[in-house]
């Protein structure tokens, strides 16, 4: 059954005349979109139930102005070539790690996304998750369904008197740090981006400093080539202080198999993972499937299925973002 909150009319055949402002939508979408779009102008042809591999003859078959997408496809230049008319691509959620961005800036193609949509879900997530992690609550859940009360074993932590860092303070890191004002905690962060300003929510400082005096370290760092691993064993050993990992960003810019020596080493006291390297569990290599069994069976780490952003607020929400944001486009165009 289609759930209530997601479109139902799916028009897969191609228009039949050119018609201006038409785009291929290929995933699901909040069913607020169709009407969002038209308010500025544009209609959609709602295929979700394409196939990655229909993909590049459903873009041929009629000359849309944009395509819209959130992670069935990778948009590179071999999906491209296959659409030379496209004015934008726009990605229905943070990330666009699966957009080849230089294939979009050659073929002079837009690309917009909606950070700002799920902002909010991912703080809360992610607040969530520490809370999970410090006072054991999901091992606690357990045992009491299984009838076993330990109150001793389950004593946690508090998050007042921690220095909390966050690795990457863009829309995430800020709504994690936000969310984190009233725990009576220090608030430090690092972000590669030297544009970068506080908010006032945490204090800008170092990779060093953050490594240096973090208990908890949180990423919230997009994934690219650059930033494959980016947390390795020698990041996770320049802490002078044995700390707390939280994931909510992407799973790949996490070495798993340096966090499981982390955890067998002590000096990673715990960790919550929202994202994994890779998450179809069915396809994981011998490696990834022995990480991934230790993790799963480690009562100090707490998982959950890259679900930070995936709320009913943030999917309509994340509409909201890209009619703003496509609007803004075709108005300077």
């Amino acid at each position: 059954m289609q759930p209530a909150d997601q479109l139902t009319e799916k028009f897969c055949a191609p228009p039949q005349k050119r018609t201006p402002g038409v785009c291929l939508v290929v995933d699901e979408m909040h069913r607020s979109l169709r009407q969002m779009f038209k308010s500025i102008g544009v209609s959609i042809n709602y295929c979700p139930d394409l196939l990655a591999a229909e993909i590049p003859a459903a873009l041929a078959a009629f000359p849309y102005d944009g395509l819209v997408v959130r992670s069935k496809v990778r948009v590179t230049a071999s999906l491209l070539r296959h659409a030379p008319q496209l004015r934008y691509v726009a990605r229905a959620g943070a990330g666009t790690d699966n957009i080849d961005e230089e294939a979009l800036k050659a073929a002079g193609i837009t690309l917009l996304n909606a950070p700002e949509g799920n902002r909010d879900a991912v703080g809360e997530h992610t607040l969530g998750l520490l809370l999970a992690l410090f006072r054991h609550i999901v091992r606690a859940d357990n045992e009491v369904r299984v009838g076993r009360w330990r109150r001793e074993e389950n004593r946690g932590e508090e998050i007042g008197g921690k220095t909390i860092g966050l690795l990457g303070y863009g829309n995430m890191g800020r709504a994690f740090a936000k969310r984190l004002r009233g725990f009576d905690c220090e608030v430090i962060a690092h972000d590669s981006d030297p544009r970068c300003k506080t908010d006032g929510n945490a204090t800008l400082v170092s990779l060093p400093e953050l490594q240096g005096r973090s208990d908890v370290i949180s990423l919230h760092i997009p994934y690219s080539v650059a930033n494959h691993h980016f947390v390795n064993d020698a990041f996770l050993t320049a802490s002078e202080r044995n700390f707390w990992l939280l994931n909510t960003a992407r799973g790949e810019v996490l070495d798993h198999a340096a966090l499981v020596r982390g955890l067998r080493g002590g000096y990673i006291r715990g960790a919550a993972l929202d994202v994994l390297e890779n998450e179809r569990l069915h396809t994981m290599t011998a490696e990834q499937g022995a990480t991934f069994e230790f993790l799963k069976n480690s009562p100090n780490v707490v998982l959950s299925p890259h679900i930070g952003g995936w709320t009913v607020q943030s999917y309509a929400r994340i509409n909201e973002v890209l009619t703003s944001k496509l609007a803004e486009f075709l108005q300077q165009q």
